[in-house]
């Protein structure tokens, strides 16, 4: 060991199909490895803080910064560098349409772009531009003015689409870990087939919310005037419940114990999507159900938290049903200025009106526009609040009186 070179430590890989092994310092950073010890000189660095995306690669098949991990934390993983996606189809493809959209200048950002690009290929269902814009938000360009980048992307995936080639669906086994880190989990490198590609899967919801403790909680109830037995099993199909809840979207294909999904918020002119992954209990005998959940905003700025109990009995009308909830929530980040347990009850309140109003209409195959794409929280508030004023007059007055 040389007088400049300070502890090292053994690292076997998976690069772009062939296994590495080397001794490396701890801190030496996966770009660098690839980079200077490799020559995968395809991988950019720009600002090496993980902010403009040149350095991004595929760990496991999941996009990576790489000028910010640790290549010691990726023992064991397949990693696949822009030079590795030569003969990948979807690569070709995006390559192709970047051409013809002009979707590139002095092309420092283009590696870490494309496959950023394959990334959203891989997951959206359809050529949705405010989604392929958010998902590229990563990945600075100096030059082009992104117009031509998301019509390329758009362009790949709804040509994908069109020949019946469907969006991948997110596995539910991926361990936990740093993106990229295998150690312990059973798996030899090599062992996933070429192009394996796993989706970002957030923590199962049963361990995220194993120790969640409620900083509120509320109770509600509504009538429908449908069966107890029909409302109890429209609460099982999730796409359609989501479709009668305001904001509310469901990614991929939901199982009966779990589902991805978010709710859209609107803040003026700012629209963030607070996504996450939610448990399901359903007790088919006694017409109860639990959600267990958890979600962030892009920025990982605000995070909730939440438990909602169900139970469905029979109305006071015959062949109606009434619909209990238990509600225990938590609220972090900006957010929170918005979890004052009187204000929370207002908005839930609404909300759980407008969803009952929406299920019922469904229900009775009343044609409907459905729920709202995003909750206007300012315009909840402040109804929330008019009503609030109103109820103190109210009082005010038949105090005078």
């Amino acid at each position: 060991m040389n007088a400049t070179q300070g502890p090292t430590m053994p690292l076997s890989l998976n690069v772009n199909g062939l296994a590495v092994a080397a001794e490396i310092e701890p801190r030496r950073h996966l770009a660098d490895f690839l980079r200077e010890n490799l020559n995968l000189t395809g991988t950019h660095l720009g600002c090496e803080h993980g902010v403009c995306g040149a350095c991004t690669l595929l760990v496991d098949g999941e996009p990576v910064r790489s000028c910010i991990t640790f290549a010691g934390a990726c023992s064991g993983a397949d990693v696949t560098t822009i030079e590795g996606l030569d003969n990948d189809e979807i690569a070709i493809e995006l390559r192709a349409a970047f051409n013809r959209e002009h979707a590139l200048q002095c092309g420092f950002c283009t590696p870490g772009m494309l496959v950023s690009a394959r990334d959203l290929v891989l997951r959206l269902r359809e050529p949705d531009e405010r989604r392929i814009r958010l998902g590229l938000s990563g990945n600075l360009c100096r030059c082009t003015g992104y117009v031509g980048i998301v019509q390329a992307v758009r362009s790949v995936i709804a040509a994908r689409r069109e020949r019946g080639i469907t969006a991948i669906v997110a596995d539910p086994g991926r361990g936990l870990g740093p993106i990229g880190a295998r150690i312990g989990s059973g798996l030899a490198a090599g062992a996933l087939p070429p192009n394996t590609v796993k989706a970002r899967v957030p923590a199962p919801a049963a361990k995220v919310a194993a120790a969640f403790t409620p900083t509120d909680s509320f109770e509600q109830t509504f009538t429908i005037g449908r069966p107890p037995a029909e409302v109890f099993a429209a609460f099982g199909r999730i796409r359609e419940i989501a479709d009668c809840i305001p904001g509310a979207l469901v990614d991929g294909e939901p199982t009966p114990d779990r589902v991805e999904g978010g709710i859209r918020v609107r803040f003026g002119p700012i629209s963030p999507v607070f996504r996450g992954v939610a448990l399901v209990e359903r007790d088919e005998e006694n017409f109860t159900g639990r959600i267990l959940g958890t979600g962030a905003d892009a920025g990982e700025r605000s995070t909730m938290q939440g438990e909602i109990r169900y139970r469905v009995v029979p109305g006071e009308e015959p062949g109606t049903a009434r619909v209990e909830l238990a509600v225990g929530y938590a609220l972090k980040g900006a957010l929170a200025q918005f979890g004052r347990p009187s204000l929370v009850r207002n908005l839930a309140g609404r909300i759980i009106a407008e969803f009952s109003r929406n299920l019922e209409d469904r229900l009775m195959g009343r044609s409907t526009g459905g729920a709202p794409k995003q909750i206007n929280l300012p315009r909840l508030v402040f109804n929330s609040l008019s009503e609030g004023v109103r109820s103190w007059i109210k009082r005010l007055l038949a105090f005078s009186d």
